[in-house]
């Protein structure tokens, strides 16, 4: 029996954890690297966070946006404005925990950070930065598999694992731009490695939820896709993008989002 099979034999909650647990460890995998190093060029952490921006872009679009158009066709309202409507709902939830939820990007001083003023050291506003990543990330996981089980032909379990697969390719650097930061600040590299896998933690939390969602509601469904992809794509211009251009690696930086979208991109045709 294949690995789709067996995983087509779940229920999508199931599918969701079991997927958004693999993105959680390659986040682990990627604050594991704090063992052997305890340094990165900067060229290419700036070349990985590009990669990890380029995936979000290529999965913003082949995973997400396009099955929610498609899901909209023939339906009372003009197809585009589900995906509209809820790609605009996603940035104004994340703009709205961007402004809330106390955070700091790696390579910034400590007076930058951004959210509610807050006493919390350096390192937990450093988790909270990527932690922020990770939401809309579980998010857009979980809801593709619960487009599967609605048993639409725009949303199959090929596609949802191949966006499963390229999240947690792109998580790789985001624990690696935990957990190197505070080894830099002198903190063990047990307590750097268990920081930068616990900003993964809310992925499953995040895909559970979301699955568990268009299952009670499918005529959000569209809406869900969309607000996912808004939701990444804020992520990527407000954060991914601009920090990986800050330290005049913007060459790396680019090539770094170009390839990591012709891999998401090629991950969902081909599996998709």
């Amino acid at each position: 029996m294949s690995f789709l099979e067996s995983l087509k034999d779940l229920s999508p909650i199931w599918q969701a954890l079991l997927a958004t647990c693999f993105t959680w460890l390659v986040t682990a995998l990627g604050a594991a690297t704090v063992f052997v190093a305890k340094e990165m060029k900067r060229k290419t952490l700036d070349a990985m966070l590009g990669f990890a921006a380029g995936v979000m872009i290529a999965a913003s679009y082949w995973s997400l946006l396009a099955p929610a158009i498609e899901m909209s066709e023939g339906q009372s309202l003009p197809s585009w404005v589900p995906a509209t409507v809820g790609f605009l709902l996603g940035a104004v939830f994340l703009r709205g925990l961007d402004r809330i939820l106390p955070h700091l990007h790696p390579g910034f001083p400590t007076d930058q950070a951004e959210g509610i003023k807050t006493s919390w050291q350096r390192s937990t506003l450093l988790i909270m930065a990527i932690t922020l990543h990770n939401i809309p990330e579980g998010l857009a996981v979980g809801i593709a598999f619960g487009a599967v089980a609605a048993g639409l032909p725009s949303a199959t379990l090929a596609g949802a694992v191949a966006l499963a697969i390229g999240i947690g390719i792109q998580n790789f650097p985001e624990g690696l731009a935990v957990s190197m930061p505070l080894r830099r600040e002198g903190m063990s590299r047990a307590k750097s490695f268990w920081y930068g896998q616990l900003s993964g933690v809310v992925e499953p939390v995040a895909g559970v939820l979301g699955a568990a969602l268009v299952l009670i509601a499918r005529p959000i469904l569209p809406y869900a896709l969309a607000f996912a992809a808004g939701a990444m794509i804020f992520v990527v211009v407000e954060e991914l993008v601009p920090e990986s251009q800050t330290s005049g690696h913007s060459h790396a930086a680019t090539m770094g989002v170009m390839l990591g979208f012709a891999v998401m991109m090629a991950l969902d045709v081909a599996l998709g």
